[in-house]
C-alpha cells in the first residue's frame, strides 16, 4: 500500500518493499525496505526516468529533504527520484541493539549481519527496480558508501543501469583495511593541522579538555562515557565543508565555574552526546570495518591497530609535551562498544564480525575494466574519508568513467553545492563537457 502527500513543489510518496534477507536463497526469510519515492509537482503525471539515490554510511537511512534541498532540485527538473533507506536503515527493517536478540546470540546476530554489506544492497536494487521502473534501467546517484555500492553495481549487474553518477564515494578496488586507515591517519592529520591554523585558540583548548577527561572522565546523558578517545573522535567533522567551524563552536565554550571549580557545560556534554553517539546508526559502527573485506583476512578492529603505527594520535603523550592533541576522524575502534550504551550489548556480535575470515570480493576488476555504462565521479581533493589516490586507481580501472576532481568542495560536496555538483556529473556522463 503507498501513501501520498505534499511538500511545497514535490509530491512524495512512500514506497515498501518485500526482500530475501539472502538473495541466494529466494524461499527463506525475508525483509522490508522502505524508500521515499519524489517527483516535482508540475511533473507529477508525466513519464520520468528514474534516479536511484544511494545514501552515504554505511548504516544510514536516505537524507529527510524538505522541498527541493540541496542536489534533489535539479534532480527533480528531469527525473521522478527514490530515495532508499538501505537494508537495516531509516524506515527498512531495523538492525539495532533492540532488534538484533531476536535473531539469538552474537554469532547468530553476526551471521545475519554480513548479508548488510554492498553486494547485498545491489540486489536489493535489482530486486525492487522491476516493481518502480518496469523493468527499465535507472541513474544511480551515489554518495560516499552509496558509492561503494554504485561500483559494486557495475561490477555484477550494469545492465540495471543507465547511468552511475558517484560523488565522493570510490572505493579501494582490492585494498585491505589497514591499507585503508594507513591512507587515512595522515590525512586526518592534514586536516587537524589546517583546523589549528584556522582557529589557533583552539589548541589550548582541546588541550584542557583532553586533561579534565583525563582526570574525570564523565559520564553523558543516557550512559555514555566521555573517554579522551571518544572526545578525540569528534574529528569526524572536519570532513565536512562546515565542520572546522562547527567544532570551533563547540569548544570555545566547553567549560563552565560551578563551586567545584571548573567543569564541561551542560550544553557542551550534550551537544558531544549527540554526535558522538551511535543510537541513530548503530549499523555504522557494526560494518563499518566489514564494507572493506573482501577476502580471508580478518579486518580484526583495523582502525585501532593502525592507530597504533601513528603515535602522534595518543592524547596522553601529547599532553606530556607542548604539541597539539590530534583529534581523529571516520574510523570505528573496540572501545566505542564500551563508551555508547547504544553499541554495550552488541560488543560480543562487533567482535564475532571483526574475526571473520570469509568476506567473499565485493568488485570484478574484469567486468569494470569493460563497462559500457556512462560513469562519472566527483573525486574530492584530500577528501578526509576517501582516500584520493585509492579513488583516482579505481576510476582509472572503470572504462569510460570521467573524473571532476575539484578541492572546491569537501566530502559532502554533494550536499554543499549539490545543484552545481549533480549539474556537472549529468554533463560529464552525458559527454556535454
Amino acid at each position: 500500500m503507498t501513501h501520498s502527500y505534499r511538500q511545497p513543489g514535490i509530491v512524495l510518496t512512500d514506497r515498501r518493499f518485500t526482500v530475501p534477507l539472502d538473495h541466494d536463497d529466494a524461499d527463506g526469510e525475508t525483509i522490508e525496505l522502505y524508500a521515499r519515492e519524489v517527483v516535482a509537482s508540475d511533473k507529477a503525471d508525466d513519464d520520468l526516468p528514474w534516479l536511484l539515490y544511494l545514501q552515504g554510511g554505511p548504516g544510514f537511512g536516505a537524507h529527510r529533504f524538505i522541498g527541493k534541498q540541496a542536489w534533489l532540485g535539479r534532480a527533480l527538473e528531469e527525473f521522478r527520484v527514490l530515495l532508499l533507506d538501505q537494508r537495516g536503515t531509516g524506515a527498512s527493517t531495523p538492525a539495532n541493539r533492540q532488534t538484533l536478540p531476536l535473531r539469538g546470540g552474537p554469532r547468530e546476530q553476526a551471521d545475519y549481519l554480513t548479508h548488510f554489506r554492498a553486494d547485498s544492497i545491489v540486489r536489493d536494487c535489482e530486486a525492487i527496480r522491476p516493481q518502480v521502473t518496469g523493468g527499465a534501467p535507472w541513474t544511480v546517484l551515489g554518495q560516499s558508501f552509496g558509492g561503494f555500492c554504485t561500483v559494486a553495481y557495475l561490477s555484477t549487474a550494469p545492465e540495471g543501469l543507465r547511468a552511475a553518477l558517484i560523488t565522493g564515494g570510490l572505493p579501494a578496488l582490492d585494498a585491505h583495511a589497514d591499507d585503508v586507515y594507513r591512507a587515512a591517519y595522515p590525512r586526518i592529520e592534514r586536516k587537524v593541522a589546517a583546523h589549528y591554523a584556522r582557529y589557533p585558540q583552539d589548541v589550548e583548548r582541546v588541550r584542557r579538555i583532553a586533561e579534565y577527561l583525563l582526570r574525570h572522565e564523565p559520564v553523558l546523558n543516557g550512559g555514555y562515557r566521555l573517554t579522551v578517545e571518544a572526545f578525540q573522535s569528534l574529528g569526524i567533522l572536519l570532513g565536512g565543508s562546515e565542520g572546522s567551524h562547527r567544532l570551533h563552536f563547540l569548544l570555545e565554550d566547553a567549560f563552565v565555574r560551578t563551586p567545584q571549580g571548573l567543569e564541561l557545560s551542560d550544553a557542551f556534554q550534550e551537544e558531544v552526546h549527540h554526535l558522538l553517539s551511535f543510537a541513530g546508526h548503530p549499523l555504522y559502527a557494526l560494518v563499518h570495518e566489514a564494507i572493506y573485506g573482501q577476502d580471508e583476512r580478518p579486518t580484526a578492529w583495523s582502525a585501532e591497530r593502525v592507530r597504533a603505527e601513528f603515535p602522534q594520535f595518543d592524547a596522553g603523550k601529547a599532553l606530556t609535551g607542548d604539541g597539539p592533541v590530534l583529534f581523529t576522524g571516520e574510523s570505528v575502534h573496540p572501545w566505542m562498544f564500551d563508551t555508547d550504551p547504544a553499541l554495550r550489548p552488541l560488543r560480543d556480535t562487533a567482535h564475532l564480525l571483526a574475526e571473520r575470515t570469509d568476506w567473499t570480493p565485493l568488485y570484478d576488476r574484469a567486468r569494470l575494466a569493460a563497462n559500457e555504462v556512462p560513469v562519472a565521479a566527483a573525486i574530492y581533493h584530500d577528501d578526509m574519508y576517501v582516500d584520493t589516490g585509492h579513488a583516482l586507481d579505481t576510476a582509472r580501472a572503470i572504462r569510460g568513467l570521467r573524473t571532476w576532481v575539484t578541492d572546491e568542495f569537501e566530502h559532502d560536496g554533494v550536499r554543499a553545492g549539490g545543484p552545481r555538483v549533480l549539474d556537472r556529473l549529468l554533463a560529464l556522463a552525458r559527454d556535454e563537457v
